[in-house]
């Protein structure tokens, strides 16, 4: 029954995938730098030291492999833009059709994209893989099948919807839910507890959607905070950019809501295992107990998590007037982005405690009551 949902969801996504698929005429090269050649060119810079790297690179792959090359590549002293670069280095290629027949590599304009990095993502994923199913083993393998579940969901039904023109915020609640629904499952089971903690996501989801969209209007935040987000609207200036920053907030605070529901949806269920006379109330009372040791820690997770991913915007901190630091938007943007997650963290302890308590106790009587009739026959 699990395989069957996780192929049903895994085949939605590819339907989306193929439908908003668009056709790649030409797709990036990869190539290595077989030798590389320096030629000065201070004249055309005048405050910096410019460096021009004549690089020999090699294709290894697509349609031009084995083509040789000497593509210029700039080096003006800014690192953030610079591509510095070393014999043997793997790198990637931009390609652009200099006319509508392209008959060989003189037909292409060849440009340095960036250094190939790809094989050292996939060592760490390697690691964390084996590490995962070695400590997990059932669960861990689960645990990667929920993953890749999730990371189709957002890369072949969220993208797609959104660039569609769909609302972001209903988007990314409804992947959100889907990869509730299909990462609890199947880490947890069909039961009682793991519907009360995918009851319990999902409403701290929508809240947290309602939560993102007050503090966005509240704040007046544009959804520009950093140049991606320019260079999105420079390719698709049709889209709602504070709805897609909505989304981002929803799907952040996504994994650590999942965290917090299944924790305390576990821990009901553990206490009306060991005794079943408990009521509704006091199990509550337990769950609400153990949610207020998780929130703290979850919520200076998903704040840490903001702040390092944001500490070069800390460190600008020390440069500029701290009154007019807080109020840009960029910095807004991260600061209520952490407060939304951590306030649905919050939300989502009471939540989860008493739909988990109603629910697993009815349950263990429905399933109680079913034995006895059992055992009358």
């Amino acid at each position: 029954m699990k395989k069957l949902f996780l192929l049903f969801i895994l085949l939605i996504s590819g339907i989306f995938s193929q439908s908003f698929a668009q056709n790649v005429q030409l797709p990036s090269q990869n190539a290595v730098v077989k030798n590389i050649e320096y030629q000065d060119m201070d004249n055309l810079n005048q405050e910096v030291q410019t460096v021009k790297q004549l690089v020999n690179v090699y294709i290894t792959n697509g349609h031009f492999k084995g083509t040789q090359l000497v593509i210029d590549n700039i080096l003006t002293g800014n690192p953030a833009y610079d591509i510095p670069l070393k014999k043997g280095d793997r790198v990637i290629l931009h390609a652009e059709a200099e006319s509508e027949e392209i008959e060989s590599a003189d037909d292409v304009s060849f440009y340095i994209a960036d250094i190939k990095r790809d094989n050292q993502m996939i060592l760490f994923v390697g690691i964390f893989s084996v590490l995962l199913l070695l400590i997990g083993r059932k669960k861990g393998l689960r645990s990667i099948l929920s993953i890749i579940a999730i990371a189709g969901l957002i890369f072949f039904v969220l993208m797609p919807l959104i660039l569609s023109g769909f609302s972001p915020i209903v988007s990314s609640i409804l992947v959100g839910v889907l990869s509730t629904v299909i990462t609890i499952y199947l880490v947890g089971g069909f039961n009682a507890k793991s519907t009360s903690a995918i009851a319990g996501t999902s409403a701290s989801l929508v809240f947290a959607g309602g939560l993102s969209i007050l503090a966005i209007y509240l704040a007046h935040l544009t959804g520009f905070a950093g140049e991606e987000n320019m260079f999105l609207y420079s390719a698709r200036p049709d889209l709602s950019f504070t709805g897609i920053l909505s989304a981002s907030m929803i799907i952040a605070a996504l994994g650590a809501l999942m965290d917090t529901s299944v924790s305390i949806a576990s821990t009901i269920n553990e206490i009306h295992e060991t005794d079943s006379t408990l009521s509704i109330t006091q199990l509550f009372k337990s769950g609400m107990n153990v949610g207020r040791d998780i929130i703290g820690t979850m919520s200076n997770t998903l704040i840490l998590v903001y702040l390092g991913s944001s500490l070069p915007l800390v460190l600008l901190s020390n440069n500029i007037d701290l009154n007019k630091f807080f109020n840009l938007n960029m910095v807004a943007t991260e600061i209520l982005s952490a407060l939304v997650g951590s306030i649905a963290i919050l939300a989502c302890v009471p939540i989860t405690a008493i739909i988990a308590s109603v629910l697993i106790k009815k349950y263990k009587k429905i399933e109680f009551q079913m034995e006895q009739v059992e055992l009358d026959k």
